[in-house]
């Protein structure tokens, strides 16, 4: 967008189960090994699925005390941290608390905090329940958390577009950004939907990999013998300013927002088109957005979630916007886990790093795409590519379809 002043990224945060700082998620990514592992934090007797891809290196990051964590459900916790993270990271930006935006997405909010304490209301009874039980499980906590440790008094948003949130979430703010309404945003999404009751309920719906005795290999991405996601949890947050301004303070310019669309399939509450209909208008209306051709995308960061009809989904419809000349594509999922809620902005963190390194990182546990496919899906080791603009793909649940497209 030409006439428009440029969205840049300064800052970047994350919570993973590939680690919760910059530099090792970024290598996890590289090594393109899988984090999921049996679950024991709590029983899953009798469930089909008991594993799953959990944060890893919280403690070590600080930036939320015990105390407060005891306060606000781990999604909330998840999402602070990445956001403080990222905060720290863009230098600490102090603009005029009014000309700021928060923006948000999570699929579910306080899961944890709402399956517990209903266990608590029918094991132990209606004075048992925790009296902030109904603060800590609004899917607007993280956000009211990040506004209330920051001291930020412009909009405060929380944007629930299942799977694709994250990616809405950054897509919002930059509009915000580049329109003037505000000088500063922080953007992103946070999830933790690894309980009980969602692992059986993701499960009866055959959603999942029931891969129980080989965990760490349950995630492959296009694979052949894909059988359904791993669930994850994490947080990834933006700073988002207009380059002038970040320039004139000396913040390090990271990537810039170059082109966002939304479209919703309008077809299925767990399944996408099947002729990727929808993800063809969205990826080809963000690269419109940013004044670009698919010839000129250097490489994709797909959704690639390692489910039977979605991989295909979306493989078809990068073969339609392609046009069959494919760019090297990964799939993170293959070592986070689906993050859901989280899922984008993390994904779109792992894009810009790819951008700024010139190397894709490889899709863990393919061994061997479906026939069929025609993307070229970089797998066994990371690939060097030219450094150039990159397109981030998020399908949600319900049809919910976004994209990014951004730039070193």
């Amino acid at each position: 967008m030409t006439d428009s002043p440029d969205v840049v990224v300064t800052g970047m945060g994350v919570v993973t189960p590939a680690g919760c700082d910059l530099d090792r998620f970024w290598s996890a990514l590289l090594a393109g090994k899988s984090t999921a592992a049996p679950l024991d934090h709590f029983d899953l007797s009798g469930h089909g699925v008991r594993f799953g891809c959990r944060v890893a290196g919280l403690d070590e990051v600080g930036l939320v005390t015990a105390k407060e964590a005891r306060r606000m459900d781990p999604f909330a916790r998840y999402g602070l941290v990445a956001a403080l993270a990222a905060h720290q990271h863009a230098g600490g930006p102090a603009p005029d608390p009014a000309r700021t935006a928060i923006v948000v997405g999570t699929a579910v909010g306080g899961r944890w905090t709402s399956d517990e304490e209903s266990r608590n209301y029918y094991v132990n009874g209606p004075r048992a329940v925790n009296p902030l039980m109904p603060l800590v499980t609004m899917p607007n906590s993280a956000a009211a958390q990040i506004a209330m440790r920051l001291g930020w008094h412009g909009p405060s948003l929380t944007i629930s577009t299942t799977c694709a949130s994250g990616v809405d979430a950054v897509g919002h703010a930059a509009a915000m950004v580049r329109s003037g309404l505000v000088d500063v945003a922080i953007a992103g999404g946070c999830e933790s939907t690894l309980t009980p009751v969602s692992l059986a309920g993701f499960a009866n719906l055959n959603a999942m990999s029931p891969r129980n005795d080989a965990p760490e290999l349950a995630c492959r991405p296009f694979d052949v013998d894909r059988d359904g996601f791993v669930m994850g949890e994490g947080a990834g947050f933006v700073v988002l300013e207009r380059r002038a301004d970040a320039v004139a303070r000396g913040a390090a310019v990271h990537a810039e927002i170059l082109g966002y669309a939304a479209t919703s399939d309008a077809h299925h509450l767990a399944m996408p088109l099947p002729d990727g209909g929808g993800a063809v208008a969205a990826m080809s209306s963000a690269i419109a957005a940013a004044g670009l051709s698919p010839s000129d995308i250097t490489h994709v960061n797909a959704h690639g979630t390692s489910t039977p009809h979605n991989d295909r989904a979306e493989a078809t419809a990068l073969a339609k916007v392609f046009g069959g000349h494919s760019p090297p594509v990964t799939a993170t999922k293959g070592v986070t886990g689906h993050l859901i809620g989280a899922a984008g902005t993390v994904e779109l963190i792992a894009t810009i790093l790819t951008t700024a390194a010139g190397t894709v990182p490889p899709t863990a546990n393919h061994d061997r795409i479906e026939p069929g496919m025609d993307i070229d899906l970089v797998h066994g080791r990371p690939r060097p590519v030219a450094k150039g603009p990159a397109l981030s793909n998020s399908f949600g649940f319900g049809g919910h379809n976004a994209c990014l497209v951004v730039a070193p």
